[in-house]
């Protein structure tokens, strides 16, 4: 049955009706699926449209349909847009950008609901020199490898970025800097223990890092240089390692 005027549900019309239209074409019965739901949801009944009117609202709706199709599709591409916007030209991390993004999220969050967490500045030692002895293949091998061992390292919350040629940076949620540190102990203990290989030939991989708290009161890029102070005084040898 189909929902028929206000009066209440009819059957749907089955005579094909005798008056010639000006245009000397008969009407006939509402037989297009999609224009007899429309009419239907209109609560018009079939027998007030003329098979001009029935056709044009079939094209309609036929069109209708393909644009939500074509809005859907759009809507999908600019999903995977953004993301790959959101990711580093090599390696399955968050580019800067994007990092810079989720920290200035993370810092709110701080400010809003007094949550701890840390920022990571890391920095691969001379990793210019892995790039000019064996290649630049090699040196994409490596940070690869560490990317791979950055994400076995933290939890599913937490956030990886590439910042520069070398250097990458965690955002720890939850995680005080002195918690931090005991990550950073058991990653180089994971480095050393099972040193990046390339073509048979084992690749030092140390790293230098500075580790600050995330502050409500600061802007992204002043805690990003507060990290990276750190990171050079940890290279420098001005600090123990994982400060």
């Amino acid at each position: 049955m189909k929902i028929g005027s206000a009066g209440g549900n009819v059957p749907a019309k089955t005579s094909t009706g005798s008056g010639r239209l000006k245009d000397g074409q008969k009407a006939g019965p509402f037989t297009t699926p999609a224009a007899g739901d429309a009419t239907s949801i209109m609560g018009i009944p079939d027998a007030e449209f003329t098979p001009r009117v029935q056709a044009a609202i079939s094209l309609l709706m036929s069109e209708a349909e393909e644009l939500r199709h074509t809005v859907s599709d759009l809507s999908r591409r600019l999903e995977l847009a953004e993301q790959l916007a959101d990711l580093d030209s090599l390696l399955p991390v968050y580019n800067r950008r994007a990092f810079v993004r989720e920290l200035t999220r993370v810092q709110a969050s701080a400010r809003r609901y007094g949550t701890e967490a840390s920022l990571v500045y890391l920095d691969l030692d001379q990793f210019k020199a892995i790039n000019d002895d064996l290649g630049h293949e090699a040196g994409d091998h490596v940070l690869g490898e560490v990317v791979k061992r950055l994400k076995d390292s933290v939890r599913e919350t937490d956030i990886i970025g590439r910042l520069g040629g070398d250097e990458f940076g965690l955002i720890l949620t939850r995680t005080r800097p002195e918690d931090a540190h005991h990550l950073l102990d058991r990653l180089r203990r994971q480095f050393t223990d099972n040193p990046i290989v390339w073509k048979g030939r084992e690749i030092s991989s140390r790293m230098s890092s500075g580790v600050v708290s995330i502050h409500a009161g600061l802007q992204p890029e002043e805690t990003l240089s507060l990290a990276d102070d750190a990171m050079y005084r940890h290279k420098n040898g001005e600090s123990r390692p994982g400060a």
